[in-house]
C-alpha cells in the first residue's frame, strides 16, 4: 500500500508494515496494552507527527489519547512485547518489555521505518514483579530530554505524546500515571542479541542479525562478510554517538546493554542528566553507587557493551570459531581510537578548528583540566570562548596557544565564530530547570513551564532573548543533584 492510499484509508495517517513480527516468535510475545481509566492528552508533538506523515488534527484529540493511552489499537498495528536480555551494572539478566508495547512499524511518506512504542502501558509476560505502569514525571522527563537531544543534533529516540491515565501508580508514594509514546528507528538492542544468543536454536540469532542488517545497514547487502562489517558499522555509530554526548556534557546514567540501541540512537532517559561544572567523574544517578556510568567512563562502557555484542555474533562471523574470535577481538580493540577520533572532531569544532594538528588533543585536554580545577561550567565556558577576549588569568597561556593555533588555518574569524556557535550550545536542559518544569506539571497541573522549556530547547545553538534564564547553572548552595530511574 502506498503512503497516499494508506493516508486515505487511515485518517490519522498510519501506515504500518511490521517486519519484526515476521521474525521467529521466540523474540517477542503478541500483546495488547492494558487499557487505562481515563486517558487524557497531556502533550503532543505536532512537528514530529507531521514529519511522520501523521495527521495532528486527528491525533491531538480524544481519539489520540485513546490510542496513546493504550485503549484503542490503530488499524494495521501488530502489537507485541519484545524479548531481550541485558547486563545491568555488569550482571546478566533475562528481561523483555516489562512495561512497554510496540504497536508496530510506521512508514513515513519518505519510506522511513519507525517503531511506535507505548511506554507505561501495563503488565506483559516480561514484567516479573513490576506493575507495567509509569508515572507522569519520568514520562515527561523522557519527552523533554529526548526532544532536547534532537534539538542538539544528537541521534535519539523521539517522543510523540504523553497521556495521563486517570490512575495512580504506587512507588515510594502514589503518583499520577502516564503513558509515553516513543518513536525509534528500532528497539533492537545489544540485549536483544544477548537474548537470542542464549537460545538453544541458532536460527533466531541469525534471523535477528539479518533483519538488523537489512533494516539499519542496507549498504552491506552485497558484502561477502556482512556480519563483521555490520559489527564495525555498529561500533562506528556508537563511537560517534558517545562523542556527541561528551561534546554537550550529557550523562546517560544507566548504560546497561539493554539500553544500547544498534541503530545508534540514544535510548532510555531514566537517570540521565547534563554536566554543570566540568567533572569527568560526575555521577547523578542514585543507583550508580560505584560510578560505573560516570561522565568520563562512557567511552569505556560503550566498548564493554560492544564486546558483549561481539560475543553473541561469534557464530555468524566465520565457520571457524578461532577466526571469528580473532575478527571480533581485532574490531573491538580498535574502538577507543575510533571514539577518540570522533570526540576530537567534536572538540575541534567547539574550539573553531577546521583542520587537524597533532597538538590538538593536548590543547583540548589542558582546557578541560583547567575547567575541572576551577569547577567551571562546561556549557558556558565553551559558549563564551572568544579569541578576541581577555581570558581568565589562569588561562592566559592556553589562550595564546589557542589564538596561535587559529592563526595557522585559513578560515576567517567569522568562520571560526560560526563553527564554535554551531557546536557549543547556548542552552542545554539544565537539571534544575527540568526539575522546576516537572514539579509544576506533576504537583500543580501547570504545563506552561514544560512547554516554554521545550520551545527554548528546540533551537539551542541560537542566542535568543528568552535563553537568559536557561543559561545559568543552579544557584550556589542548592545541594547535590540526584536522578532516579522512575521504574
Amino acid at each position: 500500500m502506498s503512503s497516499e492510499s494508506a493516508s486515505q484509508t487511515h485518517p490519522a495517517g498510519w501506515h504500518f508494515d511490521n517486519s519484526y513480527a515476521r521474525l521467529p516468535q521466540v523474540l517477542f510475545t503478541a500483546s495488547n496494552p492494558v487499557p487505562v481509566r481515563d486517558p487524557e492528552m497531556v502533550i503532543f508533538n505536532h512537528p514530529l507527527s507531521l514529519e511522520m506523515g501523521l495527521n495532528p488534527g486527528v491525533l491531538d484529540s480524544k481519539l489520540g489519547a485513546a490510542i496513546f493511552g493504550g485503549n484503542q489499537i490503530p488499524d494495521g498495528a501488530s502489537s507485541m512485547a519484545q524479548a531481550y536480555a541485558g547486563h545491568q551494572f555488569g550482571h546478566f539478566t533475562m528481561l523483555g518489555d516489562g512495561r512497554a508495547i510496540l504497536l508496530g512499524e510506521h512508514l513515513t511518506p519518505e519510506g522511513k521505518r519507525l517503531d511506535v512504542q507505548l511506554k507505561g502501558s501495563g503488565r506483559t509476560v516480561y514484567s516479573r514483579r513490576g506493575d507495567g505502569r509509569a508515572s507522569l514525571g519520568p514520562m515527561l522527563r523522557e519527552y523533554v530530554i529526548s526532544e532536547a537531544m534532537h534539538g542538539l543534533g544528537i541521534p535519539t529516540t523521539r517522543s510523540l505524546a504523553v497521556v495521563s491515565t486517570g490512575e495512580m501508580v504506587q512507588r515510594e508514594k502514589a503518583l499520577p500515571g502516564a503513558v509515553l509514546t516513543r518513536v525509534a528507528a528500532s528497539h533492537i538492542r545489544v540485549g536483544t542479541f544477548e537474548f537470542a544468543a542464549r537460545l538453544e536454536d541458532p536460527e533466531p540469532l541469525r534471523a535477528l542479525a539479518e533483519h538488523t542488517r537489512q533494516r539499519h545497514f542496507p549498504e552491506l547487502a552485497d558484502s561477502p562478510t556482512p556480519f563483521i562489517d555490520m559489527f564495525r558499522a555498529i561500533m562506528d555509530r556508537q563511537a560517534e554517538l558517545i562523542a556527541m554526548w561528551m561534546r554537550v556534557g550529557f550523562i546517560h546514567g544507566v548504560m546497561n546493554t539493554d539500553n544500547m540501541a544498534l541503530s545508534g540512537e540514544t535510548i532510555d532517559y531514566g537517570p540521565c542528566a547534563f554536566l554543570d561544572a566540568y567533572e569527568p567523574n560526575q555521577v547523578f544517578s542514585s543507583i550508580d553507587q560505584q560510578g560505573r556510568y560516570a561522565f568520563g567512563n562512557q567511552p569505556q562502557i560503550a566498548q564493554w557493551n560492544l564486546a558483549r555484542l561481539a560475543e553473541t555474533l561469534l557464530p555468524l562471523l566465520d565457520s571457524d570459531p578461532d577466526i571469528g574470535l580473532s575478527l571480533a577481538k581485532e574490531a573491538i580493540e580498535g574502538f577507543p581510537a575510533i571514539c577518540r577520533n570522533h570526540w576530537l572532531v567534536g572538540m575541534r569544532a567547539k574550539l573553531g578548528l577546521f583542520n587537524e594538528e597533532a597538538s590538538d588533543e593536548a590543547l583540548v585536554g589542558d582546557l578541560l583540566n583547567w575547567m575541572q580545577a576551577h569547577q567551571a561550567d562546561y556549557t558556558n565556558t565553551f559558549r563564551l570562548l572568544d579569541p578576541a577576549d581577555s581570558p581568565d588569568s589562569g588561562l592566559v597561556d592556553w589562550h595564546e596557544r589557542w589564538k596561535a593555533r587559529l592563526a595557522r588555518q585559513p578560515q576567517t574569524p567569522e568562520d571560526v565564530s560560526q563553527r564554535m556557535a554551531a557546536n557549543s550550545p547556548s542552552v542545554i536542559p539544565r537539571n534544575h530547570k527540568v526539575e522546576e518544569a516537572l514539579e509544576a506539571a506533576v504537583t500543580r497541573n501547570d504545563f506552561t513551564p514544560i512547554k516554554t522549556l521545550l520551545h527554548v530547547l528546540s533551537d539551542p545553538y541560537t542566542d535568543q532573548s528568552n535563553h537568559a534564564a536557561y543559561r545559568d547553572p543552579p544557584p550556589f548552595g542548592s545541594g547535590d543533584y540526584q536522578t532516579f530511574c522512575g521504574t
